[in-house]
């Protein structure tokens, strides 16, 4: 089987290859997909935004392909063995990794060695807004941050989950752009970072909206800042980066890979039901409930491609630079 990775390989050698359509190649494979039940790799541990958004999707999509299930847990490595299990397994479609920017960072930290070469992007579902968390007690507001940072250099810290996360990287991202002399101390957990910040341990960190609900709703964390073009709805005293004068808009994104020489055929298939599976309304209420509907999440497999590889571009530079 001749893929679009085998092509574009093919392409940048210089070579030529003269093959049939791909889709001719694989009419039959696709006809009859899923010929068994589907497997969920989830590159994270159970209860987090990437499981949840997993799970969310299962009956979804066995209702639409009317086929059945499993999800696996598999976050060790920062979910390094969900991608290097479907890189591995068998190129049919048949292993879906949910996986959240992890991945793409944690290849730009060297701790990850299966390469975006050895997947294949079916789609981004999900672009969750990147916020600056804080004990309000502390810091009323971001002008208050902000004031406290540029008069104490070298004393503020900030909070995340290791080191090649997501949330470093907008901590490096946010450091860079404002020039603050700010620290970073990576923890194992979320729990552990919530916690040391209302403990008075460190300043703040980086985190989804969708993560700090409860802790918002009692008051002990408040986001003061939203890596956005413009003010989210529900939350319109906060400020954004934007208006700020700081090109930041990434957040954590989540989306589905199989296997690289998956046929394009079973790709396409996936894709236009997970496109189907998107637009429901049962996943748009699910969007809206746990405040993930700020940003368009839908990428098909090529535009998310091409975002994961210009991500990992950005944040292979701001770990060079640390």
């Amino acid at each position: 089987m001749i893929t679009r990775n085998a092509i574009i390989t093919a392409s940048a050698l210089g070579l030529s290859l003269v093959v049939a359509s791909p889709a001719a190649l694989s009419a039959d494979e696709a006809a009859d997909f899923p010929s068994k039940p589907l497997q969920f790799l989830v590159a994270a541990g159970a209860g987090g935004g990437t499981d949840n958004f997993a799970r969310t999707i299962k009956p979804l999509l066995e209702e639409a392909m009317d086929t059945r299930v499993t999800v696996v847990n598999l976050p060790s490595a920062s979910g390094a063995l969900a991608h290097q299990r479907t890189a591995n397994g068998d190129a049919d479609g048949h292993t879906l990794d949910f996986a959240s920017s992890t991945l793409v960072t944690s290849l730009a930290a060297g701790q990850n060695p299966t390469g975006l070469d050895q997947l294949t992007p079916v789609a981004r579902m999900q672009s969750d807004v990147m916020t600056l968390i804080v004990d309000p007690d502390k810091y009323a507001d971001f002008d208050a941050f902000m004031e406290h940072a540029k008069a104490n250099p070298g004393q503020v810290i900030i909070g995340g989950t290791h080191a090649a996360s997501p949330d470093r990287m907008a901590f490096l991202s946010f450091r860079d752009a404002t020039g603050l002399d700010i620290s970073f101390i990576p923890y194992d957990e979320e729990g552990s970072v919530a916690a040391n910040v209302m403990g008075g341990n460190i300043d703040g960190l980086f985190g989804e909206i969708s993560s700090v609900l409860s802790y918002m709703e009692s008051g002990e964390m408040m986001p003061i800042l939203v890596f956005a073009e413009e003010r989210l709805e529900n939350f319109p005293d906060i400020p954004t980066t934007v208006e700020n004068g700081w090109d930041l808009t990434d957040g954590n994104e989540r989306g589905i890979f199989v296997h690289a020489d998956t046929p394009d055929a079973i790709v396409e298939k996936l894709e236009s039901t997970l496109k189907s599976v998107y637009d429901s309304e049962t996943y748009q209420e699910y969007e809206e409930r746990v405040n993930l509907h700020y940003r368009e999440g839908w990428l098909g497999s090529d535009d998310y491609r091409e975002k994961l590889e210009q991500n990992l571009e950005l944040y292979t530079r701001l770990l060079e630079n640390t």
